[in-house]
């Protein structure tokens, strides 16, 4: 299984949907909460070629997006195969 990050904040429910989905699928992520935390939010606008929302999820070295990009991959059939690639 694939490394999974995942950058949170506070009471975000599309964080929850995200983290839902992937302990629904089996996979393990760390959780980076960016709450009170602009040192790490500036480092994610970096690392995310300027996108600023919550959640921002990697999957490896992919960068997947947030949570509605994550939903597109699972409906595609391809999350699965992103999660358990070598």
């Amino acid at each position: 299984m694939q490394k999974v990050t995942v950058y949170t904040a506070g009471n975000c429910c599309y964080c929850h949907m995200a983290k839902d989905l992937l302990r629904r699928k089996g996979a393990a992520f760390e959780e980076i909460d960016l709450s009170g935390r602009n040192d790490l939010r500036a480092d994610l606008t970096l690392r995310a070629g300027g996108r600023r929302t919550v959640p921002q999820i990697w999957i490896g070295d992919v960068h997947v997006g947030g949570c509605d990009d994550l939903f597109d991959l699972e409906r595609s059939g391809r999350l699965d195969t992103l999660l358990t690639a070598a």
